[in-house]
């Protein structure tokens, strides 16, 4: 696999004790996920810039119960379980294939603080709500924030990792803004100077 990306120097920094385990997904990943179509073959020589680091650099906005919506090849959701092992993941993803390799992914990694539900979100019912929700790479805010905001306990966050147009969806979701009673909706930019691909977040409280 000579065209994977070489591990950048900041991920021992960002993972800490944990980046044996990190390491372990990775090459996982880099190993399988093409195959299984889990990832592209495009993206094996960005793995680490831009879906390892771009998801854990957002792992201290955690807390609590989480539940990360449709959680696919594991970014960010297995990423996250790896940094903050102190945190109560819930990885919830409709594809057979693709809650199958969560499952591998939990059981080889030791992750003891993961569940993995095949489940479409809107098909979720906990009645007691998560401290967080958050999605990757999934669909533009307008269509995400009906899917994921009714798994938000009262008081708790939306913590949504997108793209450069994050503020752009901000504006066009305001009609779903007001009706998911979301509040400080805001766009975070993490890891500048850091990273050499930031990460934005979108943050909101749920009302």
């Amino acid at each position: 696999m000579s065209d994977v990306e070489v591990e950048p120097a900041i991920a021992a920094e960002l993972f800490g004790d944990r980046l044996d385990v990190a390491r372990s997904f990775t090459e996982a990943l880099a190993r399988e996920g093409e195959e299984r179509g889990l990832i592209g073959p495009l993206e094996l020589p960005r793995l680490w810039t831009r879906h390892i680091l771009n998801s854990v650099i957002a792992a201290p906005l955690f807390h609590g119960s989480v539940a990360d919506i449709g959680s696919g090849a594991g970014l960010p959701g297995v990423v996250l379980a790896i940094a903050r092992p102190d945190v109560q993941w819930t990885l919830i993803e409709p594809m057979e294939r693709r809650v199958t390799w969560l499952n591998e992914q939990v059981s080889s990694l030791g992750l003891s603080n993961v569940e993995v539900l095949r489940a479409r979100a809107e098909d979720v019912r906990r009645p007691e709500g998560f401290d967080v929700v958050t999605a990757r790479a999934v669909s533009a805010l307008r269509t995400l924030i009906p899917l994921t905001a009714p798994l938000v306990r009262d008081g708790g966050e939306l913590t949504l990792l997108k793209g450069l147009n994050a503020a752009n969806e901000i504006d066009a979701a305001q009609k779903q803004i007001k009706k998911f009673h979301l509040a400080d909706v805001r766009v975070e930019v993490l890891g500048e100077g850091v990273l050499t691909e930031t990460t934005r977040v979108v943050r909101a409280r749920v009302r």
